[in-house]
C-alpha cells in the first residue's frame, strides 16, 4: 500500500469549512469558490489520503465517514497551529498594546484583583485597561466575541473546555453557604439532608449561551436568579433566602454576625476554579501575558 500524500492547507480548511458549514454549496459561500472548485478540492484531499472523507451516496447532505471523523480531529489541530503560530508571529511585529481588554469573573477576590492591577499600572503606565466583569460563562464569551483579550474565568462546561479557548489554571477561591442569622437553615446545629431544598435559593444567573443551562451547587427546588453578586449579597445580609457566596466575601459579615455560614449535609460548598483564558487565534501581547503571570503567581 502506498503512503499518504501530504495535503496543502488550503485543502484542510476547505475541508473544515465543509464540515463547520453543512454542505459543499454552504462552504463554496463561505469561501467565496464556486461549488465545483470546492468538490474538487475535496476530491484531491480524499485523493492524497487515500480514504473517502464524506458520505454523499446514503444522505443528500454529505457526512463524514468514520475515516473522515478521524481526519477531523488532525485537521482542527493542524489549522489551529497554524493560527497560533500567525497569532504570536503578529503580536512581535505589534509589539507593546496601546490597551489591555480584561473581563474577570465576579467570584474572583478583590485582593487579587487590586494587587494585579495596581503592580499592572506600575509596569505598564502607558497602556490603557478596560475592564469587565460579568458571572460564569459570560466571561468566556466575552473572549470568544473579542469584546475581551483576556478572562479570568470559573468553570467551563466539559473537560476539554470550549472550541477556540486557551485555559491556565490560575488557582480557586472557596465557596460556602451563607444567610442571615434569623434564617431558619441558620439554627444551632446540622440540618436535616433536604432542608435546604424548602428554603428559597438565591443563585448567580448566567448571561452567556454557554453555561446558560448549567446550574452551579443548586439544590433548592425554589430559587431566585440574580445577575449581580453584590445583589445576591446584600439579599442575603436582608434576611432574603440561602446561597453560596465567596469566602472572603462574607468572611468579615461572619466575624460580625451579619451572616452565618449554614451545616448543609447536600450543601456543604467547595472550590470555585479560576482559569485565565485567551483565544488560541488572539494570544495575549507583553502586557496581557504579564497580567495572566501575575494572577497565576497569586495562586
Amino acid at each position: 500500500m502506498s503512503e499518504p500524500g501530504t495535503p496543502t492547507l488550503d485543502q484542510v480548511r476547505v475541508f473544515l469549512t465543509v464540515v463547520d458549514e453543512g454542505s459543499f454549496a454552504a462552504a463554496a459561500r463561505k469561501l467565496h469558490r464556486a461549488t465545483s472548485v470546492v468538490s474538487y478540492s475535496i476530491a484531491n484531499l480524499e485523493a492524497q489520503l487515500g480514504v473517502s472523507l464524506f458520505d454523499r451516496d446514503t444522505t443528500r447532505k454529505p457526512q463524514l465517514t468514520d475515516a473522515g471523523r478521524t481526519v477531523l480531529s488532525e485537521a482542527r489541530t493542524i489549522a489551529s497551529g497554524i493560527d497560533g503560530l500567525r497569532a504570536k508571529v503578529k503580536r512581535l511585529h505589534q509589539g507593546l498594546e496601546a490597551e489591555v481588554r480584561l473581563a474577570l469573573d465576579v467570584m474572583l477576590p478583590a485582593v487579587r484583583v487590586t494587587d494585579a492591577l495596581k503592580a499592572f499600572r506600575g509596569h505598564f503606565p502607558t497602556v490603557s485597561l478596560r475592564l469587565y466583569t460579568e458571572a460564569l460563562g459570560a466571561v468566556a464569551q466575552m473572549v470568544l466575541d473579542r469584546t475581551a483579550g483576556i478572562g479570568v474565568s470559573g468553570p467551563l462546561p466539559g473537560d476539554a473546555g470550549v472550541d477556540g479557548i486557551e485555559r491556565i489554571g490560575i488557582g480557586s477561591v472557596e465557596l460556602i453557604p451563607v444567610a442571615h442569622p434569623d434564617h431558619p437553615l441558620a439554627r444551632p446545629g446540622r440540618n436535616d439532608p433536604g432542608a435546604a431544598r424548602d428554603h428559597v435559593q438565591l443563585v448567580l444567573a448566567d448571561r452567556s449561551a454557554l453555561t446558560r443551562d448549567i446550574d452551579f451547587a443548586v439544590v433548592g427546588t425554589r430559587t431566585w436568579r440574580l445577575v449581580d453578586l453584590g445583589a445576591k449579597h446584600m439579599l442575603l445580609k436582608e434576611g432574603i433566602g440561602w446561597g453560596n457566596m465567596p469566602e472572603p466575601m462574607v468572611r468579615d459579615d461572619i466575624l460580625a454576625g451579619r451572616l452565618v455560614r449554614l451545616d448543609l449535609p447536600d450543601c456543604v460548598g467547595g472550590a470555585y476554579r479560576f482559569e485565565a483564558i485567551y483565544r488560541t487565534d488572539d494570544p495575549p501581547g507583553p502586557a496581557a501575558s504579564w497580567l495572566i503571570a501575575r494572577f497565576s503567581g497569586q495562586a
